[in-house]
């Protein structure tokens, strides 16, 4: 058990040192949700009526109803930030050492989600202390009820971001397939109107939104902070975690997948 822990927490050093040396990185993180809080919902600042508290409608400024995407962004942009710097180590040589290791290779690859998860939540934490000056004012309860919330989310993300990288050679296509899936995901969700708008404006949209999973992990995240639990959300996101999880470590299983054929032309 001392091997596991060990190797879990040698992981989880090394990606916080990595993301502690790069400062830009953790600017750019927190820069990039900032501005859509700033800039997009000052253009857009109006009461809003969503159901946070179900049955009963509550109204809020539209700052802290978009609030929680804008947390789930940084939980998705660490995730693909996770990912990448695999693609990089795999191009380096230094991830070959590490799934070269006798622990079996999906703690590894657990340890490795974990790390970037860990870092992605603190960053999220950073957001919602300056996001006070937006008087994004969730109840004080609610920054320890969203924890739990916090790390299903970025565990799902992450691992879909994992398996993104399994399935990627080169580093310069990794930003494209990022493209490609950062910005659907967080359009096509309930990040910045609420689903029962959505529905109002495109059927085939708010279907869409549904089977977002990232949809689910942005209401998981915004029922936690108001103390509230959302039990279809947490399953959703929960399964799509089982899933994504699942195609990881078939992408990373030396046997086959895209691992098989680069060890072979290695």
């Amino acid at each position: 058990m001392s091997a596991y822990l060990n190797c879990l927490l040698g992981i989880v050093r090394r990606e916080a040192l990595r993301f502690v040396h790069q400062r830009g990185r953790f600017l750019s993180a927190l820069v990039r949700p900032l501005v859509w809080l700033a800039i997009f919902a000052a253009g857009f600042r109006f009461v809003l009526g969503v159901s946070i508290q179900p049955p009963y409608e509550t109204y809020v400024l539209y700052e802290t109803y978009i609030a929680p995407g804008l947390v789930a962004m940084i939980l998705l942009f660490q995730g693909m930030q996770s990912s990448l710097s695999m693609v990089w180590d795999r191009e380096t040589g230094s991830m070959r050492v590490l799934l070269t290791s006798p622990l079996p290779r999906p703690w590894l690859l657990f340890s490795k989600l974990l790390a970037g998860v860990l870092v992605g939540v603190a960053q999220a934490y950073v957001f919602l202390m300056i996001a006070l000056l937006w008087e994004v004012e969730p109840p004080v309860l609610g920054y320890l009820a969203v924890l739990p919330a916090l790390l299903l989310s970025g565990m799902m993300l992450g691992a879909l971001g994992l398996f993104l990288s399994s399935r990627i050679r080169q580093l310069e296509n990794f930003a494209g397939v990022m493209n490609f899936v950062i910005f659907p995901m967080f359009f096509a969700s309930s990040a910045l109107y609420p689903l029962w708008r959505v529905k109002e404006a495109s059927l085939a949209l708010w279907w869409a939104c549904q089977l977002n999973p990232f949809t689910h992990a942005v209401e998981l995240i915004r029922f936690a902070l108001h103390l509230r639990f959302e039990p279809v959300s947490a399953a959703a996101v929960a399964a799509a975690l089982v899933v994504f999880g699942a195609l990881a470590m078939l992408g990373y299983d030396p046997r086959r997948g895209a691992m098989t054929r680069r060890v072979a032309n290695a």
